[in-house]
């Protein structure tokens, strides 16, 4: 017989046995809610305390900058005379349209001075603000002008104020870079340390203050860090606009402020391109960093009233052959491994095919040489045939173009930076093999790879693309020494994230068959600190000393030279002499040059080479006739150049000279047998013995130990 069971009973029991375990859940939700409310605080706890010491030790940098300036010039105290000749070279050319912006009676007669120049190049008329990258000087010329700071800050402060504050923002970026690469402000801190230790090959901003890459190099960090952050993988909608945002603007900055910003981006777009080949990044991402240059650099090129320098740029020309050669090969992802290998040398050659014909093409239309000096320097320094071109091997003769030298890595490890960076290069250079050629292979060997489990590796975006920054910009400071600050400051970056990262101490205590959670956390804490605590014993002594030490700034020879200038010629008179001294001449005294360091239009070298005659063998009448070509009326002589002992031979400037001119050079030493003596004395010689087809053409108006004015006489 059938009945119906009642369900009281079976619902009283399932609910009396399902009663414990209600109770447990209710429990283990009330843990994860506080786990997660104490974890949320203690994120917060870090993250103020991370941000804070960001900000302190950017500020702290600065003043500790700002100081070892002023301790070494004295240049609270010294005269204005001596505070502008301080600023060196091209240095004193760039602070001199800061200072012409505010002398000017107005904003607008200001800017009109800058953009009809007659007085940077003699019986020419320039625009400045296409030719040159000075928009910050106009921009802080006007910021003082504008803010009630007159009464309390000199125009000089207010300037170089400006730059220890940047030092400040890029300490912070590269601080935060780290930060963000390691996941704790640990490193941070310690790249922070590691950039004040090695200041003297981080950087020189206290004896170069308006060099541009000191404006520009804080706004690189700067994107270096929004471009790390955005390399994330998920990242809200949001974050990533804000990110784009912040890259674009740091791009823009950089690329205004520094002539030289096509090269460092295009290295960067080759950073790009090989995560984009080796498929360790979203090719959607480098397309969005590929536009951001392109439009960046073409947004300069207006404000530069179409430059075509910057439009004739390789980046340019790179990017467009990228983005091209892509569409074109829609399948280059795709097959076995030595079918990727094969399409990816097909792709590399379409890309350098294309760009080096776009690049053509465009310098072609544009009739474009000014960056032409630079690829002979290049050519001659690689070893693609020694040249006698007079502007490539006055670079090639600077020491600052030279070989990084041996006792830089000394330097470099005695605060433990380098062996620091060895270690951490070489284990994610290991791990960024591994990744690409797990990349490179097809579907069925990554799938026999990820059963094996533990030997497959795994490399975030944003490490991958600061582990081949670092490499491209390392083989660019080796090759040339002036730009080590792009890899050094970049290296207390890489090194410090690498001692803080749990994936480096994982992958390397799996190698050696230690792993262990808690062994990962010792190691990426106890490492930084101990190195902390050696780079405070052994630097805060000499540190300290170094702040307590006070120089003062001498110079009489230039200073009575410049004071004579101001007291003796006519404001409208024209002055030749070495590029260096010029830019002294200008800011000082104002009056007009033949020529000047920013070196960057082929007209210009070619009016300075013709100058600089007068420190070869060449006739009184072909030099007299060359400078009065260009208007000059004094001609400013140094014997520092003329009896120069600096270099050695083949690389003094008269021997420069001399080999561009045919003539053989002078002292013992082997001389090419195609080149013959000279018809003639050299001139800054000769022209001191008054003889009289000297004395037709040159008076003496002023001379004391180390420099010889000369006036030119009015040809009949």
């Amino acid at each position: 017989m059938m009945y119906i069971r009642q369900r009281k009973e079976v619902k009283t029991t399932e609910v009396s046995e399902d009663f414990p375990a209600q109770k447990e859940n209710v429990k283990l939700e009330n843990k994860l809610s506080s786990g997660c409310a104490s974890r949320r605080f203690w994120k917060i706890l870090s993250f103020t305390i991370g941000g804070t010491i960001a900000l302190c030790i950017g500020l702290l940098t600065s003043v500790y900058l700002a100081t070892l300036h002023e301790n070494d010039l004295w240049f609270s105290n010294i005269k204005e005379v001596e505070r502008e000749i301080s600023f060196r070279t091209e240095c004193g050319l760039y602070y001199s349209y800061y200072k012409q912006m505010l002398q000017a009676p107005t904003l607008m007669q200001g800017f009109r001075g800058l953009i009809y120049d007659n007085k940077t190049e003699s019986m020419r008329t320039i625009n400045l603000l296409q030719r040159m990258n000075i928009y910050q000087e106009v921009f802080l010329s006007i910021l003082y002008r504008v803010l009630p700071i007159q009464k309390y800050l000199e125009p000089v402060y207010f300037y170089i104020y400006t730059l220890f504050g940047l030092q400040a923002i890029y300490v912070t970026a590269l601080y935060i870079t780290s930060w963000l690469l390691s996941g704790t402000w640990l490193s941070g801190m310690l790249a922070a340390f590691w950039y004040v230790t090695n200041r003297i090959d981080t950087t020189r901003v206290e004896f170069t203050i308006p060099l541009r890459e000191n404006w520009a190099l804080p706004f690189f960090a700067i994107q270096i860090a929004a471009i790390t952050y955005f390399l994330r993988p998920n990242l809200h909608s949001l974050s990533e606009r804000l990110t784009l945002l912040a890259i674009f603007i740091s791009t823009f900055l950089f690329s205004l402020t520094w002539q030289f910003n096509q090269f460092m981006m295009l290295m960067q777009a080759v950073v790009l391109f090989i995560l984009d080949s080796l498929d360790m990044l979203p090719a959607v991402k480098a397309t969005w960093l590929y536009g951001i240059q392109i439009t960046g650099l073409l947004l300069v090129c207006v404000l530069q009233f179409f430059n075509s320098m910057i439009l004739g740029s390789l980046l340019i020309s790179f990017n467009l052959s990228v983005l091209i050669a892509r569409k074109l090969q829609k399948n280059l992802k795709t097959g076995n491994f030595f079918n990727r290998i094969g399409k990816l040398l097909l792709h590399l050659f379409v890309v350098f095919c294309l760009t080096l014909l776009l690049n053509s093409i465009i310098k072609k239309i544009l009739n474009l040489k000014s960056d032409e000096h630079i690829f002979k320097f290049l050519k001659a320094k690689f070893g693609f045939g020694a040249t006698r071109d007079f502007d490539a091997n006055l670079y090639l003769c600077e020491e600052a173009f030279g070989l990084l030298p041996f006792n830089t890595f000394e330097r470099l490890s005695d605060t433990l930076l380098f062996y620091a960076y060895i270690f951490v290069l070489s284990i994610t250079v290991i791990a960024a093999l591994v990744v690409a050629f797990q990349n490179l292979s097809d579907a069925a060997n990554q799938q026999s790879l990820g059963k094996m489990g533990k030997c497959t590796v795994d490399l975030k975006p944003e490490t991958a693309y600061n582990l081949i920054h670092t490499i491209l910009f390392g083989f660019l400071a080796l090759s040339t020494m002036r730009m080590k600050y792009l890899w050094t400051s970049h290296m207390c970056v890489f090194a410090s994230f690498g001692l803080c990262s749990p994936e480096i101490w994982e992958l390397l205590l799996k190698l050696v068959h230690l792993y262990n959670p808690k062994r990962i956390c010792i190691m990426r804490y106890s490492v930084p600190i101990l190195i902390l605590l050696y780079l405070c014993y052994k630097f805060w002594p000499g540190m300290m000393d170094e702040l307590s030490e006070l120089r003062e700034f001498y110079d009489p020879d230039t200073v009575e030279l410049m004071n004579w200038i101001n007291s003796h010629t006519p404001r409208k008179a024209v002055f030749a002499g070495s590029m260096q001294l010029l830019a002294g001449v200008k800011l000082c005294t104002g009056r007009t040059l033949t020529n000047h360091p920013h070196y960057e239009d082929n007209s210009l070298r070619e009016r300075t080479k013709a100058v600089y005659q007068i420190y070869a063998k060449r006739s009184p009448e072909d030099v007299h006739a060359l400078l009065r070509s260009f208007g000059t009326d004094y001609i400013i002589l140094e014997d520092s150049i003329c009896y120069e002992r600096r270099h050695h031979r083949g690389c003094r400037l008269r021997d420069l000279l001399d080999v561009a001119n045919g003539h053989m050079m002078d002292g013992p030493g082997d001389n090419d047998p195609d080149l013959k003596p000279a018809d003639h004395p050299r001139f800054c010689e000769e022209i001191k013995r008054n003889l009289p087809p000297y004395v037709a053409h040159f008076t003496r108006v002023f001379q004391n130990k180390a420099f010889h004015v000369y006036k030119l006489t009015r040809s009949k």
